[in-house]
């Protein structure tokens, strides 16, 4: 089969290599798409190969986020059963292969069956995402009469972020561009700024690692969650400083994907947003395409079958 593997050194290059079998617990997927994020972009710039958090000298696997059918059980899996149309969170950051191949076998434990509605390109870019949105939210605290600020919020996980909280019961503002106003109304926040009020927040979701100016912007003693690297910082003002890690649970991305399929696909608070795709083997092309910004959405790889 195809995978696409980097050193760290600004390289990807596709490679052929043998399926990979599912062992006990695991699940292999037969993928027909896989999402790129900046995650992907910082891998093959050696970003986390200089953390030491990679050591695969002949290349470590790229991509997070693969959509598409169940094609083996390991033993002791029960389901999602062969045939099955899924996506999963790859969450094993220092792995030879990963969601940019033919094949990836994952743990039973972080593969969600794909709702009606969703298409597999839809479907694979949410697991990171809406994922990161989600298990962040965990991290604020109880959100009963409490302020929420979500810098980035028209960004690929502030834009999940804000829906998100507003349904658990924060009272959310909305930073992004005036260019997002549109899409961050339609996110049902309180109020869409353009930039960081002089009033103060109960708590700040910085997906726009934004770092001081967004820790500033809480009240003292509130709580300030980041993304991962590198928004850990030291506490001031007795603020809980935090920094989400995600972790695959395919039990709770399942209902995400739900909610999404219920709520919105292509538009209101839970929207799908693709900027395009491109076939596995132009990865090199879809990443300079997300490293030149400008877009909306993910771009997505597609695998004929």
């Amino acid at each position: 089969m195809r995978a696409i593997v980097t050193t760290g050194a600004e390289d990807v290059k596709i490679i052929e290599v043998a399926v990979p079998e599912a062992g006990p617990g695991e699940v292999r997927i037969e993928l027909r798409a896989a999402a790129v994020n900046p995650v992907d972009s910082q891998t093959r710039q050696g970003v986390y190969h200089r953390l030491g958090w990679i050591d695969q000298p002949d290349g470590a696997g790229l991509g997070w986020d693969a959509a598409g059918i169940v094609d083996a059980l390991g033993d002791g899996v029960v389901g999602p059963a062969v045939g099955t149309s899924v996506v999963a969170l790859h969450d094993r950051l220092d792995a030879p292969l990963r969601a940019f191949a033919d094949y990836v076998v994952v743990p039973a434990t972080a593969v969600a069956r794909i709702p009606d509605g969703l298409n597999f390109a839809g479907a694979a870019t949410l697991p990171l995402n809406l994922s990161t949105a989600d298990q962040a939210l965990d991290l604020l605290g109880d959100p009963a009469g409490r302020t929420l600020l979500v810098t980035g919020a028209a960004g690929a996980v502030g834009g999940f972020a804000v829906p998100l909280a507003v349904e658990r019961g924060w009272t959310v503002s909305a930073l992004g561009r005036p260019t997002d106003t549109d899409f961050l109304r339609s996110t049902r926040a309180v109020q869409v700024l353009g930039d960081i009020p002089s009033n103060r927040f109960d708590a700040v979701f910085d997906t726009a690692v934004l770092g001081d100016a967004a820790v500033s912007a809480v009240v003292d003693g509130g709580t300030y969650v980041g993304v991962v690297p590198p928004a850990k910082r030291g506490a001031v003002r007795g603020v809980d400083v935090q920094a989400v890690m995600v972790h695959h649970d395919g039990a709770r991305l399942e209902k995400l994907l739900s909610s999404v399929a219920r709520t919105g696909r292509e538009s209101g608070p839970l929207a799908v947003r693709i900027a395009g795709t491109y076939p596995l083997e132009k990865a090199n092309e879809a990443l300079a395409a997300l490293d030149a910004g400008g877009s909306r959405g993910r771009w997505v790889l597609t695998f004929e079958r």
